[in-house]
């Protein structure tokens, strides 16, 4: 049995590491959220592989293309690159179940909550899943947490803890967590 060697923090995009725009694919209109690049940096720069995961169906709603998704995740990846973070990849799903747009009318086993683009990226990136954490402000974006000791973090001012997933209000808590600073 191949022994997994890298751990990794999956990160939603969208009201996770910037502000929550309806469907953004507009650069002129990205904000980063205040603590994203502080709180990317340290966990960073514990060993961390930081993993951007994020749903797009506003491709299968034709609001926008996959191309500007491509170029709205390639700005937001050198935005972050020239703020000292390096992000290992951006998987997205720009499907969408009973979509109009036909060609993304699938379903997928890409979407969040499936678990798709996780295990592509445990594949690609050999993640140690015991090692690892997901953050995003949704629950699909942590359904991850659980597979092999996966463990994550809910962005939200409400909600309880469960046996994987903690309720936090910022980034911040999560890097004090992960990195073992006392909160």
């Amino acid at each position: 049995m191949l022994i997994k060697s890298n751990k990794c923090v999956f990160l939603d995009r969208d009201g996770t590491i910037i502000e929550d725009g309806e469907y953004a694919v507009d650069i002129s209109k990205m904000v980063l959220k205040p603590d994203a690049v502080n709180s990317l940096k340290r966990l960073q720069n514990e060993g961390y592989l930081l993993i951007i995961i994020t749903n797009q169906s506003g491709v299968a709603r034709g609001y926008f293309t996959e191309k500007d998704v491509q170029k709205f995740n390639n700005y937001l990846v050198n935005v972050l690159k020239d703020n000292g973070v390096e992000i290992a990849k951006v998987y997205y799903c720009p499907h969408l179940k009973g979509a109009d747009n036909k060609a993304y009318d699938v379903d997928c086993d890409c979407r969040k909550p499936k678990l798709g683009m996780f295990l592509r990226a445990v594949n690609d990136y050999d993640i140690d899943l015991t090692k690892s954490y997901a953050i995003g402000d949704k629950v699909r974006d942590l359904a991850i947490c659980g597979e092999n000791g996966c463990r994550g973090f809910l962005l939200s001012n409400t909600g309880s803890d469960s046996e994987y997933i903690k309720v936090v209000s910022s980034l911040t808590t999560c890097a004090d967590i992960i990195t073992g600073v006392k909160v």
